[in-house]
């Protein structure tokens, strides 16, 4: 079931709400940079999501090789509340991983019963699982 959220970085500088069923599963990646982040993200299209404040306070980085993901930063307190994606080869559309720790009020019990799915994103493969997902 859809639940408005509230969220924000570590300062509170950026802030934003998104539409999420986190019933319906969150994931997790084994990339270089969600795997040193330790993202744990909820999936929301464009619609389902508003920033409402901090544009101005976000840093964008993308990494080596990757067009596609916008990895958004705090430019004071460095936390990654949100990354969005733009697939127009694969899935066609933008989305938007939310930072599941940067919710506020989410409910625990609701987050660790939610199903996982775990992206192989280190190897480029991302309609598999990784052989080892342990440290995710």
């Amino acid at each position: 079931m859809l639940k408005t959220y509230t969220g924000s970085c570590h300062c509170g500088a950026v802030r934003f709400e998104a539409d999420l069923d986190i019933s319906a599963g969150t994931g997790k990646c084994n990339c270089t940079i969600c795997t040193k982040m330790r993202l744990w993200s909820a999936n929301a299209f464009p619609q389902a999501f508003r920033l409402l404040a901090g544009e101005n306070d976000l840093t964008d980085y993308r990494g080596r090789g990757n067009s596609v993901a916008h990895h958004q930063f705090c430019k004071h307190c460095g936390v990654r509340a949100f990354e969005w994606v733009d697939m127009p080869n694969m899935s066609g559309s933008k989305y938007y991983n939310i930072n599941v720790m940067c919710l506020d009020g989410v409910d625990i019990d609701e987050l660790v019963s939610a199903p996982v799915t775990y992206y192989d994103g280190l190897n480029d493969n991302w309609d598999e699982s990784p052989a080892e997902t342990r440290h995710l």
